[in-house]
């Protein structure tokens, strides 16, 4: 699992460098036209791919009575889980700097590199905290592993509106950090809201998910 965790980010990274360009260089396909659309589709996977790879660890765990087992040990099943979702959303701030750094498209800050990969990776626990929270067991927890992967579409179609509009599509937890994206390549000024409007909001909104997400999940696994 955690060599699958390193290398497919990877191979991301390389599809953005390489087989992109080589696409537009056989077929007139501009990249810098379509640079946001690019990016935020590569760096959005990350996170989903990372939460529903901590998901299926945890439902194996449940399926093996783990945690009936840790109940009984002075180790909180709050300790048990911080180790794992730090590391996932280490992992995944990690090589989501890479992705969007290694892709080399939109002339992206390394600033921007840096705080855009950490609100992304603000959804990788999030993620694996629902699929979790809505399923019993693992072919439970694929059909909703689906399900959710389907939000991604939300931010990617709003990246085609750039007024009032925008925000019928912001309850997606990939909205803010699409949009930050798009902000930084598109410029300042063209977008409903600032660039640090979606930043920061989207910190709050991705925190207040993670919360009500981890407690949902609480509530499921103490039944």
């Amino acid at each position: 699992m955690m060599g699958f965790m390193l290398m497919y980010p990877i191979l991301f990274g390389f599809i953005g460098r390489y087989f992109l360009p080589w696409i537009a260089d056989k077929s007139g396909f501009s990249i810098d036209l379509y640079a946001d659309l690019i990016i935020v589709i590569l760096t959005l996977i990350v996170p989903i791919a990372f939460g529903a790879l901590i998901a299926f660890s945890i439902l194996e765990d449940r399926d093996d009575s783990i945690f009936t087992s840790i109940k009984v040990t002075p180790l909180s099943i709050n300790q048990f889980l911080s180790f794992r979702f730090i590391m996932v959303l280490v992992l995944s701030y990690i090589t989501t700097v890479f992705v969007i750094w290694f892709s080399d498209i939109g002339n992206f800050p390394m600033k921007n590199i840096l705080a855009i990969a950490f609100l992304a990776s603000l959804e990788a626990p999030m993620y694996g905290l629902l699929i979790n929270s809505l399923s019993n067991n693992k072919i439970e927890g694929f059909a909703v592993m689906k399900g959710l992967g389907t939000l991604i579409l939300f931010p990617i179609i709003a990246l085609f509106f750039i007024d009032k509009k925008e925000l019928f599509f912001s309850f997606a937890p990939g909205f803010w950090a699409a949009k930050a994206i798009s902000s930084v390549i598109r410029g300042e000024g063209i977008l409903y809201l600032t660039y640090n409007q979606y930043y920061f909001i989207g910190i709050i909104y991705l925190i207040l998910l993670n919360l009500l997400s981890y407690r949902l999940f609480i509530k499921k696994v103490e039944i």
